[in-house]
């Protein structure tokens, strides 16, 4: 845990950014944050996850001569930013209620040595005096992480964290910074308040996640919406992903499903034991287990810099913990997948919920927000970003409206139709009652009400469950219904509906998105049946690597080097220590650490590379003396996949006259008419994708050859 000799003799954020954390430049915000606090003034920074808020207060606190000391809400959070800091070899560690008593006395001596520069500990160890050894003098700066929880209005609430105003006078020459990654205005102030901040800056970075694609899947049947989180998840075979659920028991039904599709997933919520939790936990941040289906209380503590996507298996109750939960993807900053679905069952559960907590105004106030945002019609990012003040001046281009816009058309006369049924059911129904009623269903308490002899009964048998349900959601969007919390959450027709009913006003409605695919979940395709190119090879081959590494040192992967910065890696693919150097995420500490390894693994697939002609040369043998694509497989003991990639290959480079017994034109005119919508035009996978899985791996690499012989792969913009 010794702190780095050299840091010694680094006096800027900028040098301390390069040689500790291998980077080269800072995000917007952060060099503006950290002079702020080196001039030991208070502030409150709001800063989404993965835009880098623990830099902000880590280069102040290996700039101060003291102690640096970190408030934290979870063990897991701060056992997970002390062993990040291990990894770059500054000395840190963290106090609370899982240390035995050896250990407690081991971070006190350090304490008293001079010998830490960060000590993270829990509000419940500060407020409770649970450290009287702790001397005022040691201590040069005070952040508070996941500040919201500070604020009586956060979604987190920690009644120890409203007495944190306790320290401020104790540590009254020393800057507080509250950081948090998610706050409206509302929030904000409260925080200021409960911390006694002293004339604090406030910093707001962007809230833009650009890397994060938004998607929502509404009103979607169960059986539907299963088979396709499979296919979803069978396509991204080694990524890690989170899906959340509104109940426990739902997280455990829901990982069930998944094994039983063959998916390596486990369940995770707040009834399981510490052991089993921490498992879980363990597992997941480890990358030997790819998907966790887990309530809210997964993820807080959690820094896993590779989750590459997020679901949400029900509504979330505001876009505050939506957005922090997404935020959980892509926090190397490399593209990565969210999707939401709901339902009206949703909506009247979390409604439920409302009513049975406190501030129920405030609250419904927010889930109408989100239910806003989950039926939005215009860039879902806008509306996103909207309700944290941000405002973008044109579409994302990265969610599902911007993919895909929705078409609206005239529904004054469904509207009608749903608002006329609901009066004369004296506004006593709820939303599925009404669409029994609009489709002319017969079942027993349809019957029973009687509702069968209004005159609305059957009017929109046309028109399918689902899509009355979507349709429903929209009117009370429009401000035509709204749902009565205090009687059975039945649909009150508001003074607004009135102009409608009386054909004074046109209602527009958007169409329904299509239904699922009715494509198969795809099977798991190992590494050597899929086409990779040879970047994404040598990924592979520093992804292992990166595990075994981290396995010896008992850390998560992520803390070795983030996916991104095998990313760089796999670009720059250096040859010397200095060339590793140049790699963005590669510090002084690490690069001592791990070059070699790295280095050697890289130079080995350099060699591999050179002798790929040599097999090249030795599969055009074979086939020119008549032997097909599988006989050569079997001869050579290769995949036979890899010969048709041999033999595309050698008809590009000339060495190979003609294809002609190897492909149909048919799989070559299905290429060719895919060739505009696919965007990453060397990989296999978006062709295979966007052909609807129709056309084979191997074909597709031979078609791909024909057209960029002929030129027509260079044309296509």
């Amino acid at each position: 845990m010794a702190l780095m000799l050299y840091l010694c003799v680094m006096n800027t954020p900028e040098s301390i950014l390069k040689e500790v954390f291998g980077y080269d430049e800072f995000r917007p915000k952060q060099r503006e944050i950290i002079d702020h606090i080196l001039a030991k003034r208070d502030g409150l920074v709001l800063m989404p996850t993965g835009g880098g808020k623990s830099v902000c207060f880590q280069i102040p606190g290996l700039l101060f001569d003291g102690l640096t000391l970190v408030v934290s809400p979870l063990i897991s959070l701060m056992k997970d930013q002390v062993e990040a800091l291990r990894a770059n070899g500054i000395s840190a560690a963290f106090y609370n209620s899982s240390l035995g008593a050896k250990e407690e006395s081991d971070v006190r001596e350090l304490v008293e040595t001079k010998k830490l520069k960060f000590l993270y500990v829990s509000p419940e160890r500060l407020i409770g005096g649970g450290i009287p050894w702790l001397k005022d003098e040691d201590v040069s700066f005070v952040a508070v992480d996941e500040a919201h929880c500070v604020s009586m209005w956060g979604h987190d609430f920690r009644p120890e964290y409203t007495q944190l105003k306790l320290l401020r006078e104790r540590w009254s020459n020393c800057p507080f910074v509250a950081f948090t990654a998610t706050a409206d205005k509302v929030t904000r102030k409260d925080i200021v308040e409960q911390l006694a901040l002293r004339r604090p800056k406030t910093f707001v970075s962007s809230f833009d996640r650009k890397n994060l694609s938004l998607k929502v899947r509404p009103q979607m049947p169960q059986k539907d919406k299963i088979r396709e989180m499979v296919s979803f998840i069978n396509r991204r075979p080694h990524q890690s992903g989170i899906v959340y659920c509104l109940s426990r028991k739902e997280t455990e039904a829901l990982a069930d499903k998944l094994q039983a599709a063959g998916i390596d997933a486990e369940a995770y919520h707040a009834g399981f034991s510490a052991n089993v939790r921490s498992q879980v936990q363990e597992d997941f941040i480890n990358d030997k287990t790819q998907v966790v289906c887990a309530t809210i209380a997964f993820g807080m503590g959690i820094d896993k810099s590779n989750v590459r996507w997020v679901m949400h298996y029900n509504m979330p109750k505001n876009i505050e913990g939506y957005y922090q939960e997404i935020g959980r993807a892509g926090r190397d900053g490399l593209p990565s997948d969210t999707v939401l679905y709901f339902s009206m069952k949703d909506i009247v559960m979390l409604s439920k919920f409302i009513d049975d907590s406190g501030q129920k105004e405030l609250n419904r106030t927010k889930l109408d927000r989100m239910l806003q945002y989950a039926e939005a019609t215009t860039c879902r990012r806008r509306v996103l970003l909207s309700y944290f003040g941000e405002y973008l001046k044109e579409d994302c281009g990265n969610c599902d409206i911007c993919d895909h816009p929705p078409v609206s058309f005239d529904g004054t006369q469904l509207a009608q139709m749903a608002l006329s049924a609901s009066i004369r059911t004296n506004e006593k129904v709820g939303t599925n009652m009404l669409v029994n009623i609009l489709r002319g269903s017969a079942n027993s308490e349809v019957l029973a009400h009687e509702y069968d002899k209004i005159k609305t009964y059957g009017v929109g048998k046309m028109v399918s469950f689902r899509d009355w349900k979507h349709y429903i959601v929209q009117l009370l969007n429009h401000g035509l219904f709204e749902l009565a919390y205090d009687d059975g959450f039945s649909l009150k027709v508001t003074a607004a509906a009135k102009a409608v009913l009386q054909g004074k006003k046109a209602v527009q409605l958007t169409k329904v998105p299509e239904e699922v695919s009715s494509e198969k979940p795809v099977k798991v395709r190992s590494a050597r049946e899929q086409e990779q190119s040879p970047d994404d090879l040598l990924f592979d081959r520093l992804r292992t690597l990166r595990r075994k590494l981290a396995t010896a040192a008992k850390i998560p992967p992520y803390q070795v080097f983030n996916d991104a910065t095998l990313r760089d890696m796999v670009m720059i693919k250096p040859t010397t220590f200095e060339r590793f150097l140049d790699v963005s995420g590669v510090g002084e500490y690490k690069a001592n650490k791990y070059a070699h390894d790295f280095l050697a693994e890289i130079g080995g697939f350099q060699k591999n590379k050179k002798k790929a002609s040599d097999t090249f040369k030795k599969t055009l043998e074979l086939f020119s003396k008549g032997l097909s694509p599988k006989q050569i497989a079997l001869d050579r003991d290769l995949q036979v996949t890899t010969i048709y990639s041999h033999l595309a290959s050698l008809y590009v480079d000339g060495r190979l006259n003609s294809l002609e017994g190897l492909i149909e034109e048919e799989s070559i005119h299905l290429v060719r008419a895919v060739l505009p919508k696919v965007e990453e035009k060397k990989k296999l996978k978006p062709f295979y994708e966007a052909l609807n899985e129709q056309v084979p791996y191997h074909e597709i690499r031979l078609a791909l050859a024909y057209l960029e012989k002929s030129g027509e792969l260079e044309n296509v913009s």
